[in-house]
């Protein structure tokens, strides 16, 4: 069981909780870099996470 455990923890993709991140703030942080140009609005955004996603689609769509 041990084993299995620490496989999956190096698995990609396996719990991305446990490492803090979630596909939001990927999206985030792709759709700041993409409409902003700059590596800290990325970063931002992507701390934010849903709550610029929603924004985002809120405001330019």
């Amino acid at each position: 069981m041990a084993k299995e455990k620490e496989s999956c923890a190096k698995a990609l993709g396996c719990n991305p909780i446990v490492y803090g991140i979630s596909a939001g703030n990927i999206v985030a942080a792709i759709l700041s870099a993409m409409h902003w140009h700059s590596l800290f609005w990325a970063i931002v955004n992507g701390f934010f996470g849903w709550v610029y996603v929603i924004y985002f689609v809120i405001k330019y769509t």
